[in-house]
Order: C-alpha cells, then sequence, then structure tokens
C-alpha cells in the first residue's frame, strides 16, 4: 500500500480520531459537535416549515392544440390568472413549442404522462431579448424557454416531459460565445446600465431551460426536463422554491441541473439529476453585478441521485458574490463523475462569502477525479483583489470510493484564509493522490480514512504546496 501523505501549509491544527485539541479561537470537536447539534436540530426544521408549496384553485382548462400550442397555451394562462388562476392542464400527445413560454401568476402548468413538450432550437423564436441572468451577470438576451418575472404561486409538475432540443443548434453556441463572455463580464464591473447590456441576436449566450426571476412561491414536481441549451432549472432571485421528484437528463456543455441564485428557503429532494455539467450548483450573483442582491440561503438538498460527466455532485460557485449560507446536503449519492463529487469555487474577482454549510450521509459510489476540492482561484480571474470568506463547513459520513487524482484538497489564499472545517467519518476507500491543505485555519480532522488508514496527526508534512495548477482550466 502506498504511504498517503497530507500536505500542510501555513498555521493550522489537526485532530486525529482519538484526541481533541483547542484551535485558535476556541475551535475544537466540542464547538464542531455543538454548531452541527444546533443547525441540524434547530435551524434545519425551522427552514423545513417555512419551504411551503404553492396551491391553486381548482379551475382547469385544458390545451391540447397541437398546430397552435404555444399561443393557445398563453391565452390559457392568461384566462386562468385574470380570475385568480388554476391549472392549465396538458393531456398525452407531441406538443411543438415554437418559442418560449412565458408563465403568469398563480398558475399551474400539469402535464400528463406522455406528454411531451418540444422546444424550437431556432434562436429567432426567442426574441425579443428579456431581462435574464447569464453565468450570474443580468442582462437583455435571448428569452428562456420557459420564464417568469416578478409572479408569484407558479408550478410545473406531473410525469411528462420538456425537451429543449438543444443539438441541432444551441450546443454550438459554446464554441462561439467567447466574445460575448468578455463583452458580459466587462459590462457586469463596470456596472452598465442592464438595459444597455443588450445580447440576443448576432450574439451567443445561450438561454436557460427554466429560468424565474424574482418569484415567490414556486413548484417544481414529477416531471422530465431534458436537453435545454443552457442551465437547465435557474431560480434567479426567489423565495420559497421546492423542486421533489425530477428527473433533469444531460444536454450539452453547461446544463447544470438545478442552479438557485440569490434565492432563499428551496428545497431539492428526491430527484435524480444525471448532466454534463454540475449536478447541483448554488450560485449569487458573479463580482460587481452580484454584490447589492440578497445572499442565497437556507437551502435544503436531500434525497437525491446525480451523475455528471465533468462536473460536479454538488458545487458552490464559482459565481457566488452575493454571499451564500446556511446549506443543508444530506442523504445524496453521485454514481460518478471526470471530476468532482463536491467543489467549492472562486476567485480574487468575486469577493462575498461562503458559510455555514452542513453535508452529511453522501457517497460517491463511482471513480470520480476530486473528492473534495475548495479552490480559491477558479478560472476566469480577472486580477482584482477581492478575496472571498470561506468559514464554517461540517462535514460528516462522507463515503467516496475511488478518487484519482486528488482525494481532498482544501486550497485557501495568504490574504484570505479558510477558516474552520470539520470533517468527520469521511472515508476514501482508494486513492493514490494527496491531502492537501494550504492556508487553512482551524481544520479538525475526526475519523478520516484513506485507503483504509486513518488520517492523524502522524501523517502531516509540511512543505511548500507546488500544486499551482488549476484543475478545472
Amino acid at each position: 500500500m502506498r504511504r498517503f501523505v497530507i500536505i500542510i501549509v501555513t498555521s493550522i491544527l489537526i485532530v486525529g480520531c482519538k484526541k481533541d485539541r483547542t484551535a485558535i479561537n476556541d475551535f475544537s470537536i466540542e464547538y464542531a459537535k455543538a454548531k452541527i447539534d444546533t443547525a441540524w436540530n434547530m435551524t434545519y426544521p425551522e427552514i423545513v416549515k417555512k419551504i411551503v408549496p404553492p396551491r391553486f384553485k381548482p379551475d382547469t382548462l385544458v390545451v391540447n392544440d397541437t398546430i397552435y400550442f404555444k399561443e393557445s397555451l398563453h391565452k390559457a394562462m392568461i384566462k386562468l390568472s385574470e380570475t385568480g388562476g388554476g391549472v392549465v392542464h396538458i393531456p398525452a400527445g407531441n406538443y411543438k413549442v415554437n418559442g418560449p413560454i412565458v408563465f403568469r401568476s398563480n398558475i399551474n402548468l400539469n402535464l400528463a404522462e406522455n406528454a411531451i413538450l418540444e422546444f424550437s432550437p431556432n434562436p429567432s423564436d426567442y426574441l425579443p431579448i428579456v431581462k435574464t441572468r447569464w453565468e450570474g451577470t443580468f442582462a437583455m438576451n435571448y428569452n428562456p424557454l420557459i420564464y417568469a418575472i416578478d409572479k408569484v404561486n407558479l408550478a410545473i409538475t406531473g410525469k411528462g416531459k420538456i425537451s429543449g432540443n438543444c443539438k441541432p443548434i444551441w450546443s454550438e453556441w459554446k464554441f462561439k460565445q467567447k466574445e460575448d463572455k468578455k463583452r458580459i463580464r466587462q459590462m457586469g464591473n463596470d456596472q452598465i446600465p442592464i438595459e444597455e447590456r443588450v445580447f440576443g441576436e448576432g450574439h451567443f449566450l445561450r438561454p436557460s431551460g427554466i429560468q424565474f426571476i424574482n418569484c415567490q412561491n414556486i413548484l417544481f414536481e414529477d416531471f422530465t426536463i431534458q436537453e435545454t441549451p443552457f442551465w437547465t432549472i435557474h431560480p434567479v432571485l426567489c423565495e420559497n422554491v421546492t423542486a421533489r421528484g425530477l428527473n433533469i437528463n444531460r444536454g450539452t456543455h453547461n446544463d447544470d441541473g438545478f442552479d438557485p441564485e440569490n434565492s432563499q428557503y428551496v428545497l431539492i429532494e428526491n430527484c435524480n439529476i444525471n448532466t454534463y455539467d454540475d449536478c447541483i450548483s448554488i450560485k449569487a450573483g458573479r463580482d460587481q453585478d452580484g454584490w447589492d442582491y440578497p445572499h442565497s440561503e437556507n437551502i435544503i438538498i436531500r434525497n437525491n441521485t446525480f451523475s455528471t460527466e465533468v462536473g460536479s455532485g454538488f458545487c458552490i460557485g464559482s459565481e457566488m458574490s452575493g454571499g451564500i449560507q446556511n446549506l443543508f446536503v444530506h442523504d445524496n449519492t453521485l454514481n460518478g463523475s471526470k471530476k468532482h463529487a463536491f467543489q467549492f469555487k472562486s476567485n480574487p474577482d468575486r469577493g462575498g462569502f461562503i458559510k455555514d454549510i452542513f453535508i452529511k450521509n453522501f457517497k460517491a459510489l463511482d471513480t470520480v477525479k476530486y473528492g473534495l476540492e475548495f479552490t480559491t482561484n477558479y478560472k476566469g480571474w480577472r486580477g482584482n483583489k477581492y478575496y472571498t470568506l470561506y468559514s464554517d463547513f461540517y462535514f460528516q459520513n462522507i463515503d467516496v470510493n475511488k478518487a484519482t487524482d486528488i482525494s481532498i484538497k482544501i486550497n485557501g489564499r495568504n490574504e484570505q484564509k479558510i477558516k474552520r472545517v470539520y470533517l468527520e467519518n469521511l472515508s476514501v476507500k482508494e486513492s493514490a493522490a494527496p491531502f492537501i491543505v494550504n492556508h487553512t485555519q482551524d481544520l479538525i480532522l475526526n475519523k478520516i480514512s484513506i485507503n483504509g488508514k486513518q488520517i492523524t496527526n502522524a501523517d502531516i508534512i509540511t512543505t511548500i504546496d507546488k500544486d499551482k495548477k488549476n484543475h478545472n482550466d
């Protein structure tokens, strides 16, 4: 068996499984366990109580027009909304959707089993441009496939299917978007008025699958969604969101499964998420364009199954500038990834914070490249010095079958150390890769096993971290 190594840079505390010690600012096993107990037994139940799915009037309109489906659907939504809302039911059948579905308040779009909504791949069908958020920056861009702004009481339910039909055209835009990405980043940095950040026709920023902006009381339940041009389900500045029993299937590059952004009181449970990119990524705006918006907070992710090609099972960032806190992630399974089981990412353009993250009972069943990685030098840094605060991460009962490149890497910065990380009952069954700790203050290891070997103080080697390569480039 190859000898396992922990690489440490800067002053930290490591606690082995036999003895508790007090760290700087009294961070200890006792402190961590008390915080964990309060979080799971007091904070968590209070969050659950406040996440309540919307209810709808029983009034129902059926839309089965296969010729002018979108037009008939919008007429039904408007009619119901004007009388207090209700259910728009789509019976079994194939429906071509030649442009965006734009929600009204108090509408439950219910898809019968074997109802299939197939969206047009023609970009011109998603004009005129609307206010959207693209990788953490607001702009005027193509309409998302399903869209709402400033609405309340919204739902998509039922066992039907939504297909974004991304392959004919949208998938190629990944390779054409470079200049538009630079432009939108600079506009956010310079705080150009949103109405002057005009993209759409002649540009290559792909629209999200479902994007609701500044909406309250949302339910996503039971449906299948696949092949969207970009991030699949993307609530922005939303509150009280329930997602349960979904099947989210892969599409193309950047097809994140579920990305709550600057949103509060979100529950994602009992979903099967199989994506090319990140399965779930918590967002909060990018750089200067994210600082003045509410935090993403009070989010619960439980009992889900993840599979991803090149993303993470669970991820935070890299768009996190408005701050992210109070996340509870438990009883999830990752089937496999060519990248990460977990990744928390930012760079010195971002600012903001990531804190009070509680994760337990997670299994990565197949091989991953990196087990757990904190990175503060994620790609795309434009040279600023707005360092992100990482603080208070609590992991319990984490099982990773095999990590080929990195088992665990906690990579802070000299300017802003990562603070207070507690790892308990974490096992990487097979890994020849190092456990790297760099610029970290207050780290506790309690019953950590790599290759069947308990990691204790005796395994520590203090050296210079020579691994400067960003694994995501």
